[in-house]
């Protein structure tokens, strides 16, 4: 038997070969995010031209966000089965057929639809892009060259509103949609000449869990639909709300009870013993809440609080996004240079809870100055924690369990994220309805213009606030930004939350080996452990019974005593 000897090029990479190795990743990546944050100035447009109403407005986010959280344990599963860049290519096209065919959109509901592929596409490559980065590189190293990843992440980010409002402005919404895919192409093509992962290692066929793959939609996808149209829709009281609360139940529960016995469990339960899986999850929770909340509302406040033009909305952001950016990019490099990394996430903890904090105090009036540095506190605190989050889990999580792991941290970051903005989004609405009727009592419209607009208010839909006669507009405009700071509020215990699960969790050192190095080490322990055992086996082991165990005095004559021979099962199986 041989043991497959180690290769020194995986442990001395340059810079250069490992950056040539995740270009397509970085491209990939890229896409996801500029597709993401083109539209993000754009969408009250959008809804605005579809005839969409404020819950459709939510849903168009959430339909995403629902469709992420769903497929990434699944994706991330599937990448500890099956092989890793196959899966990435595939989150690709799925993302990028999906981000053309919303381009297309003729109302809010076929978005919606679309959105829901998109999703899928983007849960891939969340998790996936992940994996294969702790492959190739080890934990220490790692925050080195995903700090030079978050910059082109940064121009994708920061760039992605500016050119979003632009391209809103003077070519329609329906652009946004088709800027990114050159680059998914470029993406494509990327990774298949310059990605090469290492094949799961397994002894045994692959087993898919689809009985937990559908329990698990149902009982998250039933959950959002109850949690976002309760109180709106329905009472929280009818039966259509009992029924939804009683599946989403159900299903949920059958879900765990089923990975419990299953051979390849989607959210494998044995994570949990690990205290810093668990912890880390937690914190993910309270962290996603923060930032899906800031990336649906801050558009919102711009545009129908402060009446803003997308393009002008865009610009405004940039404060949120250079914190957020600037702490990942500077904090990754000094994790990996000098190794420590509770300091930092504890630290871009309470920097989350104090700006959400002080975005709850938002109103359409607050000086542009005070609103730049609210985001740009709270943007620091998250650059500072999610990634880390990662790869703290990454840092502590056998290689074998690696994809389940890190998408199940982003799973659950995700699934709170989606159901906090749908909270939120829900708790928008009705602040926005009673402000605004709270505004306009004793109101009486004197021209058309204004009975027009009131009508337009009492529909439901998202107002375009520009075109509103400015006796109304002052109204609309205090009734969005005082609802958005209400809906901020729901963010800060969560928060709190973050902050001590974050310092209850084990300061284990970065490991110095990445996955592919330390799945190797173990087949060449296994190796020698079975070759030392066929050794001694072959070799013969003399056994007197009449021996105590223990003495070295026999416990009966040595004449007497029975001799036992140990030999090897196929020798024995010879001489029969």
């Amino acid at each position: 038997m041989t043991i497959p000897s180690s290769t020194s090029t995986e442990t001395t990479r340059s810079a250069r070969e490992v950056f040539t190795a995740i270009s397509g990743l970085v491209v990939g990546m890229f896409v996801a995010v500029l597709s993401g944050t083109v539209v993000s100035t754009s969408m009250p447009v959008i809804i605005a031209d579809l005839g969409g109403t404020q819950s459709q407005y939510t849903w168009v986010i959430t339909a995403s966000l629902l469709a992420t959280a769903v497929s990434t344990p699944i994706w991330g599963k599937l990448a500890d089965l099956v092989d890793r860049k196959i899966l990435v290519q595939i989150s690709l096209i799925l993302f990028t057929v999906g981000t053309v065919i919303a381009g297309f959109s003729t109302d809010t509901n076929m978005l919606i639809a679309v959105r829901v592929i998109q999703g899928i596409g983007v849960g891939g490559l969340m998790s996936l892009v992940m994996i294969a980065v702790a492959l190739i590189i080890s934990p220490r190293e790692r925050g080195k060259y995903m700090g030079v990843v978050g910059g082109i992440m940064a121009l994708g980010t920061i760039g992605g509103p500016l050119l979003g409002g632009l391209l809103t402005d003077v070519w329609g919404w329906r652009s946004n949609f088709f800027v990114g895919v050159p680059f998914a192409i470029l993406a494509l093509v990327l990774l298949q000449f310059t990605l090469h992962l290492p094949k799961p290692q397994r002894d045994t066929k692959v087993s898919i869990d689809y009985f937990g793959i559908v329990l698990l939609a149902v009982g998250v996808s039933t959950l959002l639909i109850w949690v976002s149209m309760g109180g709106s829709q329905f009472d929280w009281d009818s039966s259509t709300s009992i029924m939804l609360a009683v599946i989403a139940g159900v299903a949920l529960a059958a879900f765990i009870t089923v990975e419990f016995f299953v051979t390849e469990p989607i959210v494998p339960m044995s994570l949990f013993r690990n205290r810093t899986f668990t912890l880390s999850v937690i914190a993910s929770i309270a962290i996603g809440v923060s930032m899906f909340a800031t990336s649906v509302f801050l558009a919102q406040y711009f545009q129908l609080a402060r009446g803003a033009t997308p393009t002008e909305s865009g610009l405004m952001t940039i404060p949120m996004i250079v914190g957020q950016m600037g702490a990942s990019i500077i904090i990754g490099q000094l994790v990996s240079r000098f190794g420590k990394w509770k300091g930092w996430m504890l630290t871009g903890a309470v920097l989350t809870t104090v700006g959400v904090s002080l975005m709850a105090t938002l109103r359409y009036d607050t000086p542009f100055g005070l609103v730049a540095t609210y985001m740009f506190v709270l943007g620091a605190g998250l650059g500072m924690v999610m990634q880390n989050l990662t790869l703290i889990v990454q840092n502590d999580t056998a290689p074998q369990q690696l994809g389940a792991a890190s998408s199940n941290v982003n799973f659950f970051r995700t699934i709170a994220g989606t159901i906090g903005v749908t909270i939120m989004g829900s708790l928008l609405s009705s602040s926005v309805a009673t402000y605004v009727k709270d505004g306009l009592e004793g109101f009486a419209p004197t021209t058309q213009d204004e009975i027009d607009a009131l009508q337009h208010l009492g529909s439901g839909d998202v107002p375009k606030v520009g075109q509103l006669p400015d006796s109304i507009r002052a109204i609309v405009e205090g009734a969005y930004g005082h609802g958005i700071a209400d809906a901020f509020i729901i963010a800060i215990p969560l928060a709190v939350i973050a902050v001590i699960a974050i310092a209850f969790i084990r300061n284990k050192p970065l490991s110095t080996k990445n996955a592919a190095e330390q799945m190797r080490d173990q087949v060449e322990e296994s190796v020698i452990e079975v070759s030392e055992a066929e050794v001694g086996a072959s070799t013969g082991v003399i056994r007197i019974s009449g021996l105590a165990e223990g003495s070295a005095t026999p416990t009966t004559s040595p004449t007497t005593a029975p001799v036992t021979v140990l030999e090897r099962e196929d020798d024995r199986e010879s001489k029969g």
